[in-house]
């Protein structure tokens, strides 16, 4: 049985000193953020199946929405586990806020499960590129879902993502770039190699604006450009001297 100690450390994204060293020392501008930020605790799941059911749940909605959903599947079920998925109805997952789409998606998975067409246990012993390519086989899991469960539940350590809206969000505001293309995000991860994970997590905070100088340097979109256009022609006519 785990000490209190053990379980804490078991709960969140384990940081070695030596790779925010070796990060700092690769890249002195993320060096600078990291020390802004200083440290990050990202809760992981080391269950894969309720890591994957959630990242599911997760999938084009808020952080805030998926751990609300999250919290309701747990009161409705005691335990999410494969069985308990698939003793209820769709309408009732469908009723605590999970769209019909994930819906089939995790009763798919998890009557795969149950049928021992699909065993969680043996992405463990694969690669990052095996763990992805296996997943991407399963109905509704992507690039960017096994992306997310190789850092939130196996603790992969080389983990960028390229289909992460909040990672490129992050690079932009960083390196200042106005979009990140193939070429820049290739350059960063080998930068960041073999700690991209790490880097990950700090770039997912400096998108969240936890570091108050920096901003987005994307290109305004079409509505944000009407809405400006709007604001200058309301203060010139409060004041025609401007």
């Amino acid at each position: 049985m785990m000490d209190q100690e053990e379980e804490e450390k078991s709960a969140y994204f384990t940081i070695d000193p030596e790779a925010l060293e070796y990060l700092k020392k690769a890249d002195p501008v993320l060096g600078k953020a990291i020390d802004a930020i200083g440290k990050v605790r990202r809760v992981i799941r080391p269950n894969l199946y309720t890591a994957l059911v959630n990242s599911i749940i997760g999938q084009q909605i808020s952080t805030k929405a998926q751990q609300t959903i999250w919290n309701r599947l747990e009161d409705k079920l005691g335990e999410v586990t494969p069985e308990n998925i698939l003793s209820l109805s769709d309408e009732e997952v469908q009723s605590i806020g999970i769209s019909f789409r994930k819906v089939s998606y995790i009763k798919q998975v998890s009557k795969e499960i149950v049928q021992g067409d699909l065993d969680l246990n043996e992405l463990q012993t694969m690669s990052d590129d095996e763990v992805t390519q296996r997943l991407s086989q399963i109905k509704g899991v992507g690039v960017w879902t096994a992306e997310m469960l190789m850092i939130f539940s196996m603790g992969r350590e080389d983990i960028l993502s390229w289909d992460d809206l909040a990672i490129h969000r992050g690079l932009r505001m960083l390196y200042h770039h106005r979009r990140i293309t193939k070429k820049l995000f290739a350059k960063y991860k080998r930068r960041y190699s073999p700690y991209s994970s790490i880097a990950s997590l700090y770039l997912w905070e400096i998108a969240g604006g936890a570091v108050s100088d920096m901003k987005d340097y994307a290109p305004l979109t079409e509505a944000q450009k009407k809405r400006r256009a709007r604001s200058r022609r309301h203060t010139k006519s409060v004041d025609p001297k401007r």
